[in-house]
């Protein structure tokens, strides 16, 4: 295939909900991405309580309006105004269908002494939700180490919407607070999920590089069959999977990543997923691959008119000044002509300091007078990315005692 040109929790006042996992970036370099959690969710709320609707009362003076009492079963997170109370009544009126066996999970907030049931889910009579959510708030304000293996341990759980927001929360984990708890996991219990045909897709990329820290050699030949599989090879997440194969095997598993990278003829998305590996690498694993070797493995991909522009891109933000003349002789090359590309190309001579090569001076001069309202909408874009960069990600460090850091 060449490359061509959500959910969240449903909330309001009918307290109808389900977990979802996508959204905003993530901050996992190898997860879908995440828009919000359970945690998050529950840090907002004043009161939080799970059990039973009974006795909806209708106010015909206010259309949609009136009360429905909630028996309370359990407690998530207390507030003073509830006290002792079994029974809360909420301000809102919802019919309960005596056939549905359904709990309620309901967020409320308290104003003026008044009770404002703003949010609810809907869900099962056996969820366990409820202590769920109560367990990652006792942790709330411990070290995001310690909570992420609170979440691990759920994210196999039979409950979905637990199961989901277990991975979410590691989705919105940065990598460094991740690294040093998926050095400690069970190697075994990651090999067993990536081969359970019931496991998401869009989990192995964090449970491919989960296995990276803390497998050993043998496990690679695990995920490379994962990579050799015509159907898994081009799932989400794969870039996951293969920086996790280099970790274990550094020489084979790199090797196998830049093969993908200088064979035109494979799939977009498979080298599209080895470039997102090499990127990794570079931000946050140089003491794995070295960056002259990710910048001249990237470099491979400036011959393939479907990803040269993509690849430009990240040697201009990696400051690889000596592969000008390659990057300026894709200007003029025949099937290299589309804008995106020669956009590209225009920025990476535009950030590439004269002393560094004559030749991108010499384009962006030439190209100014052919064309200076196109080199001034290019300097204003790059402009803003400059001053909107973040931070840039930590790099690794070696460990106390003093060896280096190999996965």
């Amino acid at each position: 295939m060449r490359r061509s040109a959500q959910t969240r929790w449903f909330t309001g006042l009918a307290l109808l909900a389900a977990l979802a996992v996508a959204g905003p970036a993530a901050a996992c370099p190898f997860c879908p991405s995440a828009d919000q959690t359970l945690t998050k969710d529950a840090a907002q709320a004043m009161l939080i309580v799970f059990g039973t609707l009974t006795n909806p009362q209708y106010d015909p003076a206010q259309p949609l309006q009136g009360t429905t009492d909630l028996k309370v079963e359990l407690v998530v997170k207390p507030h003073a105004y509830l006290g002792d109370k079994k029974v809360l009544t909420l301000n809102r009126y919802i019919p309960v269908d005596k056939e549905n066996k359904g709990k309620y999970l309901v967020f409320c907030d308290v104003f003026n002494g008044k009770l404002d049931a703003y949010r609810g889910v809907l869900l099962r009579a056996d969820s366990q939700i409820g202590d769920y959510l109560k367990g990652a708030l006792e942790l709330k304000d411990k070290d995001l180490a310690t909570r992420l293996n609170y979440f691990f341990k759920y994210l196999d759980s039979p409950d979905i919407d637990i199961a989901n927001d277990a991975f979410a929360e590691f989705a919105m984990a940065d990598y460094k607070d991740y690294r040093p708890l998926a050095e400690k996991l069970s190697a075994d219990k990651i090999v067993k999920w990536l081969k359970d045909e019931n496991t998401p897709a869009s989990r192995f990329g964090l449970y491919g590089s989960i296995l990276g820290h803390c497998g050993k050699p043998e496990h690679a030949a695990v995920l490379r069959d994962m990579l050799d599989n015509q159907t898994q090879r081009f799932a989400s997440g794969i870039d996951g999977v293969l920086a996790g194969y280099v970790m274990l095997q550094k020489k084979d598993g790199w090797d196998y990543v830049r093969g993908i990278l200088k064979d035109g003829s494979k799939e977009f998305l498979l080298r599209y997923a080895a470039l997102r590996t090499a990127r990794f690498f570079w931000d946050y694993r140089p003491d794995v691959v070295e960056h002259q070797q990710i910048a001249d493995a990237v470099a491979s991909l400036l011959a393939q008119d479907d990803i040269a522009d993509l690849a430009i891109e990240d040697l201009r933000k990696w400051k690889q000044w000596s592969m000008a003349d390659q990057v300026l002789g894709l200007f003029d090359r025949k099937g290299f002509d589309a804008p995106i590309i020669k956009r590209a190309i225009l920025r990476f001579a535009l950030a590439c300091p004269p002393k560094e090569s004559a030749k991108s001076a010499e384009f962006v001069a030439k190209t100014r007078k052919q064309d200076p309202d196109w080199v001034k909408d290019v300097e204003e874009l790059l402009q803003l990315e400059t001053d909107a960069k973040p931070a840039a990600p930590a790099t690794a460090t070696a460990p106390k005692s003093g060896k280096p850091l190999t996965k």
